[in-house]
């Protein structure tokens, strides 16, 4: 058997193992004959099949190839270019968050109890990691935390010729794994409060609200620690880590929401829309949502400082508001939900204070910028087709202009895909030789 043939046969043999580990899931819903064979048996069956499963099939697609990033067919296929296969991913994934952020109304409407065996299912792990039984929270943050890993190491062999894209995929697995899964469950193992270190205000608004500063204030030395690195985070180390580095410090590196991007999210990266109304909604929904955060803000500590005095219980219905439509609604069922048919970066691009706020620090100061050289472009188009903030990178390139754009998370995609070497990621000694008129950057697009 040829190598080719034999590659063809154990990419069939890793999907019949993802297969498998889905029905195993879908198994724990309607029995409980897998809990019959041990506590670790379900979790094992299932999400341990899916992974290795995934993880063959990333090593059988993509580690035999030459070294170079293949876009083979991304345009023709059902998955990846808004077919009937992407829709149906769209809805399947949808309706998981809907079912995950609105469980308990759920049920009281009638709805069956499906995710509680799910919730059964990781009891074993979350026993390990934090001394409790798992809830529908630990459920989602294992399933987060594994596609980011599984599908990281897709990215990792997909763009192995790369060194800046394999070491961007190691950091946000790490990120994910180590600050956004293990260390808030071995926090409430030590009684601590639950804590995530990468979250930081605007993004986790509540980690500046009065009520949560009480929270981990009493809870001792740590809480304080916490207190004060929420604080220092958000206050100094946003804008500072921004002006030498850009965004991309933390969209692309740190960031949680942009790591299940940049992993699950790659194949969806081309179906960003690159129009100008689209940006034109980027810019006002994206900074609505950061003023909205800003106010809700000023009025929590309003009401902190002076008692139902002035805005009364209007500041905590504000609160509930973005809670729901903020929180839930856009960052997980539309954020995530929407992947196949916007692109992986519908929550960053449209709707995060955090993105909004680095992009502001980005545009106006900072030392990042994507450099051109425009004499060697051949407009073929690849920059523009797989940016997932739906830069038109390519007018810039042919305009002979180096990028310095707001929305711009710094992937490195753009420079990567490019068959010329036209494009290049890199700081400055400052921010003012980014491009001509650089005195006054707010005029930039």
């Amino acid at each position: 058997m040829s190598r080719t043939s034999s590659n063809r046969v154990l990419l069939v043999g890793s999907k019949v193992l993802t297969l498998l580990g889905t029905a195993f899931l879908s198994v724990t819903i309607f029995s409980d004959v897998l809990f019959t064979l041990g506590p670790w048996a379900p979790v094992l069956l299932s999400c341990g099949l899916m992974s290795v499963g995934g993880l063959f099939w990333s090593y059988f697609a993509y580690a035999h190839q030459t070294p170079g990033i293949k876009n083979n067919n991304v345009m023709f296929g059902s998955t990846t270019n808004r077919g009937v296969v992407a829709w149906t991913l769209g809805v399947i994934v949808t309706g998981f968050y809907v079912l995950l952020y609105f469980y308990d109304s759920l049920k009281g409407m009638g709805v069956p109890p499906l995710l509680d065996y799910w919730i059964q299912m990781f009891d074993p792990l979350a026993v390990v990691l934090h001394g409790g039984s798992s809830d529908r929270w630990f459920l989602y943050g294992a399933f987060y935390t594994l596609a980011v890993l599984v599908l990281g190491v897709r990215m990792l062999l997909k763009y192995r010729g790369n060194r800046y894209q394999q070491i961007r995929s190691l950091s946000v697995m790490f990120f994910q794994l180590g600050f956004g899964f293990l260390i808030p469950a071995l926090l409430k193992r030590i009684q601590q409060p639950e804590f995530y270190f990468t979250y930081f205000w605007p993004l986790k608004p509540e980690y500046l609200f009065p009520s949560e500063i009480s929270r981990l204030l009493d809870s001792g030395g740590l809480g304080v620690f916490m207190v004060f690195w929420s604080t220092v985070m958000a206050l100094i180390a946003t804008p500072v880590l921004s002006y030498y580095f850009g965004k991309r410090w933390y969209c692309s590196w740190v960031c949680g929401c942009g790591g299940l991007a940049e992993t699950a999210g790659d194949p969806f990266r081309q179906n960003a829309s690159t129009s100008e109304t689209a940006w034109v909604i980027e810019r006002w929904m994206i900074h609505a949502v950061l003023v909205l955060v800003v106010v809700l803000t000023a009025l929590i500590w309003i009401n902190e400082l002076y008692p139902a005095s002035v805005f009364g219980s209007w500041s905590y219905t504000v609160r509930e508001w973005y809670g729901f439509y903020i929180g839930a609604v856009f960052s997980g069922v539309v954020g995530v939900g929407f992947y196949p048919i916007l692109g992986s970066r519908v929550w960053c691009r449209f709707g995060c204070p955090m993105a909004a706020i680095l992009g502001i620090f980005q545009r106006s100061f900072s030392r990042f910028r994507i450099t051109v050289n425009g004499g060697q472009c051949i407009s073929c188009g690849n920059c523009s087709t797989y940016c997932e903030m739906g830069i038109d990178v390519r007018g810039y390139a042919q305009r002979e202009e180096n990028i310095v754009r707001s929305s711009c998370v710094g992937c490195g995609v753009c420079a990567a895909v490019c068959p010329r070497g036209v494009l290049k990621l890199e700081n400055g000694s400052s921010h003012r030789d980014r491009f001509v008129g650089s005195s006054r950057p707010l005029s930039v697009l």
